[in-house]
């Protein structure tokens, strides 16, 4: 085995076991909440806020694919997200309009 095969068996070990963590952590605070009697509102908050930013960054996603027929791209980074999710389809239409219009190119 090569050195450069070994070096990204080590990376991708990395990374499974970063994903890993994350998870394992992510499961460990729901079970805790749930254990000492959370309220759920903010349960219920932080998954409403979850699922409009999957949601926003999904619109943003199908406009890039839509897009990439006329040579147009959004790019998706924190702030065309937080529009994204904040505004839904009307904060679509503002970014798409904002790029045509006031930043061609």
């Amino acid at each position: 085995m090569s050195h450069t095969n070994k070096v990204y068996e080590l990376y991708l070990r990395r990374e499974k076991m970063n994903s890993t963590l994350v998870i394992v952590s992510i499961l460990t605070l729901v079970f805790i909440l749930l254990i000492f009697g959370a309220s759920l509102k903010p349960i219920r908050f932080i998954g409403k806020v979850v699922a409009r930013v999957i949601i926003g960054v999904t619109l943003l996603f199908i406009v890039n694919i839509i897009g990439t027929y006329f040579d147009f791209h959004l790019p998706i980074n924190v702030g065309t997200a937080s529009v994204s999710s904040l505004l839904g389809i009307p904060g679509i239409f503002a970014l798409v309009i904002i790029k045509l219009y006031i930043m061609p190119g």
